[in-house]
């Protein structure tokens, strides 16, 4: 009789714990807040933009600005936020190799076109022999600063290597030598450059709008707007489908939003196809 006392109380238990894992999930779905979590520019002033068009919907969106690229996802992952806005998918997909990360896309919104400054060149082609060029020291993202130097015949990558993942180890041939200085994060690579240090720096577009540098009128170089590396809206795995993260995507991916794009940020931030 006691063993089934004890089975019968194990049982209710359970049951009760899966309710209230069921009553928390169904919480987070339909909960009318939305909280994001984004870095300045220009993710945090798209967010603005759609607040309006949310209200109609019945959401109140929470905007907590995060100016790093490593905090946002530790935060979603451990369900603090709801969604975030400031990464791209091959960032993503090292972020949930790397650290086991239960996160997805929600969908694509724009495109920041990453772009090399220099004080003292006006071309990658002006770089001179063992030219010192500084990066962030994002992994995921070394294929896409090599392919500044691949399309102006500089470089040139091992034969058959996935251009979007090369590395620095895949360089097969470095005509000036050029040396890839990637000791600090992203976020500090403006300071970098008002510095004057190296030859040149390649830097991620919100903080370079962030520091007031415009990547169609600043750089020396500037990627071509067919760029894979479209920011997108990352969720938590189960949730790409709630109600309000599907009006929260849908309103960053209307044709208002796409427009303020257009008209405000002149080449520097580009619609998603």
């Amino acid at each position: 009789m006691k063993k089934l006392f004890i089975l019968a109380l194990t049982v209710l238990f359970a049951v009760v714990l899966t309710a209230c894992g069921s009553d928390s999930k169904d919480k987070k779905s339909d909960d009318k807040t939305i909280t994001v979590g984004a870095s300045p520019a220009p993710h945090a002033e798209l967010l603005e933009q759609v607040k309006p068009i949310l209200e109609k919907e019945g959401y109140k969106l929470s905007v907590k600005i995060i100016n790093d690229y490593t905090t946002p996802n530790r935060l979603l992952n451990d369900g603090e936020l709801d969604a975030n806005f400031f990464q791209h998918t091959p960032y993503l997909d090292t972020e949930k190799k790397e650290k086991g990360y239960k996160i997805q896309s929600a969908g694509n919104v724009h495109i920041e076109p990453m772009a090399v400054y220099s004080k003292k060149y006006k071309s990658l082609e002006e770089l001179p022999e063992g030219a010192e060029v500084f990066v962030s020291n994002n992994p995921a993202e070394e294929g896409r600063f090599l392919s500044f130097f691949t399309e102006a015949g500089l470089i040139k990558l091992k034969a058959g290597v996935d251009p979007v993942k090369a590395t620095f180890k895949d360089i097969a041939e470095n005509k000036k030598n050029i040396k890839f200085n990637n000791k600090q994060a992203a976020e500090f690579l403006p300071k970098t450059y008002n510095n004057d240090e190296g030859d040149a720096v390649i830097i991620n577009s919100n903080f370079a709008l962030d520091n007031k540098l415009n990547p169609v009128k600043d750089s020396i170089a500037l990627e071509d707007k067919d760029s894979p590396y479209a920011n997108l809206i990352a969720v938590q795995e189960g949730h790409k489908d709630d109600a309000k993260i599907k009006a929260l995507v849908k309103a960053l991916q209307s044709e208002e939003v796409q427009k303020f794009i257009e008209k405000n940020y002149d080449g520097a931030v580009i619609p998603a196809k």
